[in-house]
Formats: structure tokens, C-alpha cells, sequence
């Protein structure tokens, strides 16, 4: 793709939106990126070719937008991190992820975009008894059965995923769910629950986790740009290591408990601001593993560049 493009991307203030945005211009400096972002852009560090704003998602900001501008492609990387329970939260989460990215995907099917390239994750999966040893793309998405409060990242890769077929024809549209995302400039549940001076480690279970830094991660982003066509596709590396064997990487000191327990010592850990996500005990004791088979088709066996072990050492020494 060599014609100069003009790039919405929603989500600029989190790291691995900025990450994308800095390899994308340093790959093409004579290209428009358009950042967005309902929490603030000013701390996102100038970039040259990189234009941020402030803006509230909703319909009229969106329409005005993209009456504003002719974009190209439209990064939709602007989840609300789904770590905290509360109703007040949930509904911001619902509205964002769910209403939200139904107008977003209005508007792209309005304004002529030509390629959209959505962030969901591998927790839509959920982690059950049952789960096959490595998760295809087309296993059915059974994560909010047992937590209502990822309800809105479910329906939110449903719609797109959805409105990825039937739209097909016109638009070419990538839906990313990638394993864990874990380095210094993502600050979500996993990376906080790796780095912590203690971390939540059952002595009954002792499950697989996948990793991919957010350096790799952001490369995969910009890849898909050009290389991998219309279709929802799994993220990770062809390694996987134990929960204990990855806080010994860290170094973080693991606190054994029977996973019965697990409930109220993680209410007890909350007290003292070491916050575990209650979705995220589930995978303290059920491995979720995804099969990467299908990206590998399009970026090749060895499109990653850090291996689980590097990127866990580079969270021990941030």
C-alpha cells in the first residue's frame, strides 16, 4: 500500500496506540494519522505526521469527525480496560465498547473507509474445564457466562465480527484477539498482576499462559495494514509457559493458597491496592491457550521477535 493515507486511530492515549501510530510514520513519514481518545491526549508524547485531540464518543463527535476528514483506515483500539467491577463502570464500558463501536462502524460503511482493524482479545474465549488444548478462531465465545462484567467485550467483537461479513465485499476488516499483552508502556491487569511485589499463585493448579510484548503486538498492528486480508485472527507466539515459571521469570513472589480461597484472600490483596480482576482467577486455574495457525498464514512462522521468556525479563527490569 503506497498511495499516502490519512489513519483514524481511537484510543491514542494508551501505549500500544502509540506504539502503532510511531512505526506506521516512521515506515510512511508522509502520512496523516488522526489519534483520538475520550481520556485526554496530552500526555501523548509529539509526533510529526501525528494529529491528537480530546473528544468525548459520541454521535455527533464521531459524525463530525468524519465529516472532518476522508480516512483511509480506521484503527478501533479504544477499549476501557475491563479490570474494575462496578456498575458505574460497566455502563461507561457497555456504552464505549458496545454503542460506541456500533456508530464507528456506521460510519466507516458511510464515509468510503477502506480498511478497519479492530483490538479485541483472547478473553472472549474464556477460560473453562473444557477448552480445547489450543482455541480456533471459530470456537464459540462463552466468556460472560461466568462474568457478566465482560459482557461488553463479547458483544463488542460480536458486532464486529458480524458486521466484518457482511460488509466484506466493500471493506476490508481485521479482528485481532491477541493472548496476553504484557511491557513498561501497557498498564492492563496482567502486566500490573506479573509486576506486583506479590502475585496470586494457586497451589492446586499450576496452568499455561501465552504472552506477546507490546512491541511485537504494535508490529502485528501495522502489519495487518497491508499483509492479511478480511477475518477475525487469533495473536501468540508458538510457546507457552507455566503461571509459576513466569513469576520466577519476573521475579515476583508468588503467594500459595488452595484456589477456594481464592475469592477472599483476592478481597483481602484488594485492601492493600494489589488488584485482581475476578475474571482473571478463572485463569489462575484453567489454562487458555489460542491457536495462531491462521496470522501465520499471512505474517509467516517467525513474525514475532521476543520470546516469552524476553518479554517477562523485560517487565522485571522496568
Amino acid at each position: 500500500m503506497s498511495e499516502k493515507q490519512k489513519i483514524l486511530i481511537i484510543g491514542i492515549a494508551g501505549g500500544l496506540a502509540q506504539m502503532t501510530a510511531r512505526l506506521i510514520l516512521t515506515e510512511h513519514p508522509d502520512w496523516e494519522i488522526v489519534g483520538i481518545d475520550s481520556r485526554g491526549t496530552a500526555k501523548v508524547p509529539p509526533l510529526k505526521g501525528l494529529t491528537t485531540m480530546e473528544l468525548k464518543y459520541s454521535r455527533g463527535n464521531f459524525e463530525n469527525l468524519f465529516r472532518s476528514h476522508e480516512f483511509n483506515t480506521v484503527y478501533h483500539l479504544g477499549r476501557i480496560s475491563h479490570s474494575s467491577n462496578t456498575h458505574n463502570v460497566l455502563a461507561k464500558r457497555i456504552e464505549l465498547s458496545v454503542m460506541g463501536t456500533n456508530r464507528i462502524l456506521e460510519l466507516c460503511e458511510r464515509s468510503g473507509v477502506k480498511k478497519v482493524i479492530i483490538l479485541s482479545t483472547f478473553h472472549v474465549y474464556g477460560a473453562l474445564p473444557d477448552n480445547s488444548i489450543f482455541i480456533n478462531e471459530d470456537a464459540p465465545l462463552r466468556a460472560s457466562l461466568r462474568h457478566p462484567e465482560l459482557r461488553d467485550v463479547v458483544e463488542m467483537d460480536q458486532i464486529c465480527t458480524n458486521w466484518m461479513w457482511k460488509n466484506q465485499n466493500s471493506i476490508s476488516t481485521v479482528v485481532l484477539r491477541p493472548c496476553n499483552i504484557i511491557g513498561s508502556q501497557i498498564q492492563n491487569a496482567m502486566t500490573r498482576f506479573l509486576a506486583g511485589p506479590v502475585a496470586l499463585s494457586p497451589a492446586d493448579y499450576n496452568p499455561f499462559f501465552q504472552f506477546i510484548h507490546e512491541f511485537d503486538m504494535a508490529q502485528v498492528l501495522y502489519k495487518v495494514l497491508n499483509n492479511v486480508p478480511t477475518g477475525t485472527y487469533n495473536v501468540a507466539g508458538d510457546a507457552f509457559i507455566a503461571l509459576r515459571e513466569a513469576l520466577g521469570v519476573v521475579g515476583t513472589t508468588g503467594v500459595p493458597f488452595p484456589m477456594v480461597l481464592a475469592g477472599g484472600l483476592n478481597s483481602i490483596l484488594k485492601k492493600f491496592n494489589i488488584d485482581v480482576p475476578d475474571y482473571l482467577l478463572d485463569y489462575l486455574k484453567f489454562s487458555c491457550l489460542i491457536s495462531n495457525q491462521e496470522l501465520k498464514k499471512h505474517l509467516g512462522p517467525n513474525y514475532m521477535r521476543f520470546s516469552i521468556k524476553e518479554s517477562l525479563e523485560m517487565i522485571k527490569l522496568r
